[in-house]
């Protein structure tokens, strides 16, 4: 087992692929290749394979893969009273960037029971490292699914909220250390951002002592995702317009896209005081990154943001890669930190405030 390090400690946004036994592989919405307790049990052999490849890999802070879901948000619905799956709609999520068949609310919502507790212990009993576990952030759900019931996005985000701080609250009791609220939407309805969506987080955590995460990314690997962000511009300020409030917010980090983004570096300094997450492996592309360009964006990133408080992570989860190319960006991500870690030495410091302090000694 590689070691487990003090700073630039390594994790993922969550998902990584599906192997062809568990499901169709490449695919966002994979059909499962099993049914029953054969399925249940390879869900189980998925998980373990991925938690030994992460830490074969050096990754320090470790997920499940996501690998008992079929997707990040309709594996936590499936777990809720109140959604009728049997009847699908068709509905433009993210603003209508794409259409999706989604269930429709029908009811009030209640869970059904535990929804991640299998895999969660599963994952805990199987590693000594720290342990993230997400969920669906409650705005990204209110977008991704059809409302014929509380009829206010309000109203419904505040009910998934509760339902999250349950399942959060009893992860938490699990061993999880990291409990991450993925949350793409916030890069869509800014101002609702603002409104609510900070504050349906802050009842989805309510109560937690372990770390929280939101991630916040300009989406997955996928065509429709691609063709949006080839309209965003010379520049991408999304995060300018949410981070400020962010940063007044109660969650302890922040995971956001950055290599090979236009995301201008320097709004980092907007998350002053927050553990942030920065996105150094491209989940757009099948090309490896090499430790150099890995290490470039960390040192890049420590312009403004301090070396205790930066995580090297991947701009978004990797359920539809290729597995191959999925696990050598693992190690392309553990390999770069590593770099990052060996120009930096025992300093401490970010490359800005050694400057300083030479600057001062000199005086």
């Amino acid at each position: 087992m590689s070691q487990i390090h003090d700073r630039f400690q390594t994790t993922i946004a969550g998902s990584l692929p599906k192997p062809a036994w568990l499901a169709e592989p490449n695919k966002l919405w994979p059909a499962w290749r099993a049914s029953g307790a054969e399925l249940e049990r390879a869900k189980r052999d998925a998980t373990l394979l991925w938690l030994k490849e992460q830490e074969d890999a050096g990754i320090d802070i470790v997920t499940e893969g996501e690998q008992s879901r079929q997707h990040f948000v309709h594996g936590f619905l499936e777990f809720v009273d109140g959604i009728d799956f049997s009847r699908k709609v068709k509905m433009g999520i993210r603003n209508n960037r794409y259409d999706a068949m989604v269930p429709v609310v029908g009811g009030p919502l209640r869970l059904k029971g535990r929804v991640h507790e299998v895999e969660a212990r599963l994952a805990r009993g199987h590693t000594g490292r720290k342990l993230k576990i997400t969920l669906p952030g409650p705005m990204t759900i209110v977008d991704t699914i059809a409302d014929e019931f509380y009829r206010d996005k309000v109203k419904l985000a505040l009910a998934f909220a509760e339902l999250l701080n349950q399942e959060a609250r009893a992860l938490e009791k699990d061993g999880v250390d990291v409990i991450q609220f993925d949350e793409p939407a916030f890069n869509v309805y800014l101002e609702d951002v603002k409104r609510w969506g900070i504050d349906a987080l802050h009842r989805a955590i309510e109560g937690l002592k372990c770390t929280t995460c939101v991630h916040i990314c300009y989406g997955y690997g996928i065509q429709a995702n691609i063709d949006w962000k080839r309209t965003l511009g010379g520049e991408w300020r999304q995060y300018a317009e949410i981070f400020p409030a962010l940063a007044k917010s109660r969650i302890k980090q922040v995971s956001l896209e950055c290599i090979h983004s236009k995301v201008p570096i320097e709004l980092l300094k907007l998350l002053k005081g927050k553990d942030v997450l920065v996105g150094v492996i491209d989940v757009a592309t099948d090309r490896i990154e090499s430790a150099e360009e890995v290490s470039d964006v960390i040192e890049k990133a420590l312009q403004y943001v301090p070396a205790k408080h930066l995580f090297p992570c991947t701009n978004c989860g990797m359920a539809p890669m290729d597995r191959e190319v999925a696990l050598k960006k693992l190690r392309a991500l553990a390999a770069g930190a590593a770099l990052a870690r060996k120009k930096l030495g025992n300093r401490g410091q970010s490359p800005i405030s050694a400057k300083s302090r030479r600057k001062k000694t000199r005086r």
